[in-house]
Order: structure tokens, then sequence, then C-alpha cells
């Protein structure tokens, strides 16, 4: 199970959702959010679908797969979510917590490499590509948006998947960039056990 909500903080569960309704419940949340309004971690799966970014090219999407591809409102440029995948979407309120978006992507990704490193996993930041790598192949992606100083959107981590529609994208905005996941890293917990565990490390950091 996720860690009890922490003050001011309260952790959901949502399964397996499609990912249109959840874009929007995101925007609508922030929207009408207060200065009192708690701030929330979603953890879910979303069936197979590509994201573009803001700054998303469409040629990075290299071959016709069939997988829908919806354009949004985050930062980045194209990835894959699909089922096997964790998705943890952040909606907090950095001017209450006084810190900004560079400062969130850095506990964001704190956070899965402490993650990773207590199952033996050895992880790193690349310097100009947000996320979390693995011997060169990404096994986390950020992107975020932020509206009035509150974030939505967050990060998905590669936990036991189909890797294969990652080949048919320059995953991220990056040719040729491996991917990695969880179990192939030896880490044999399911995807509720490593949400509950991501959970625990995100209130740690945020």
């Amino acid at each position: 199970m996720p860690p009890a909500d922490p003050p001011g903080l309260s952790i959901r569960s949502l399964g397996q959702v499609d990912y249109l309704p959840t874009w929007l419940a995101m925007q609508a949340f922030t929207e009408s959010r207060g200065a009192d309004t708690p701030d929330e971690i979603w953890l879910l799966q979303h069936p197979p679908v590509f994201t573009l970014g803001q700054a998303g090219k469409r040629e990075h999407i290299l071959t016709e797969t069939g997988i829908p591809v919806v354009a949004i409102d985050r930062g980045g440029q194209v990835t894959y979510h699909g089922p096997g995948q964790l998705v943890v979407y952040i909606l907090i309120d950095l001017k209450r917590r006084g810190y900004g978006v560079k400062e969130l992507v850095r506990r964001l990704e704190q956070a899965v490499i402490d993650l990773l490193a207590v199952h033996g996993v050895d992880a790193e930041r690349l310097a100009g590509a947000p996320g979390v790598y693995v011997g060169g192949a990404k096994i986390a992606a950020l992107g975020l948006r932020i509206r009035g100083g509150c974030s939505y959107h967050g990060l998905s981590l590669n936990v036991a998947m189909d890797l294969t529609p990652f080949k048919a994208i320059n995953p991220c905005g990056h040719a040729g960039l491996a991917v990695t996941q969880t179990h192939a890293q030896g880490i044999a917990l399911t995807l509720d056990e490593i949400g509950a565990a991501l959970a625990r490390e995100l209130v740690a950091q945020l």
C-alpha cells in the first residue's frame, strides 16, 4: 500500500485509466485549486499511447503503429505510455513548498535514483536530458507543466512492460536512445509494489 497521506499531500492509486480524461482531470484540478488545496500524487497506468509535448516534433515518431498520438501541454518531446509502466502525476503547489521547477525535477529524479539504489541498481542523471538512466538506457522519463505556480504531469517509470513501441519513436527526441525497465534490472517487485515504494521516496523528497 502507498504510505499514509502526510499532511497537505494526498496519494491516489487510480489503476489503469485512459489518457485523455486523466489529462483533463489534472488540468481541472490545477485550475480549480486554491491556496489551501492539498497537493496530490496520482499513481496509475495508461493503455498504449504516445504523448507529444509542447516542443514535440512529429518527425520523432518514426513508424506508424496504430497507437494513438496525443499532443499535450507538458514540456519535452515524444514518449510512450503503456500497461506495465508506472505513471506518477505530481500535482503540487510550488509556491507553497518554496522551490521552483528545476528543483522539482531534481527531486523527482532523486526519488527514482534512491528507489533503485535500495535494490542495488546504480542510476544517474544525464546532462541536458531530464530523466533517470541505468547504463545509458532510460528507465524513467519526466515531463511537467507549471500553471499559476502549480505543477501537473510528472514522471513515468518502466517496470514490466512491452518496450517495443519505444522503437517507433526517438524517445524524448533522442535518436537511438535505449530504454530499460526495473524487471530487466533484476527488481522483481510488481507495479503496485514499485508504486508504493516510489510514493514513499517522493514524499521524502517533496
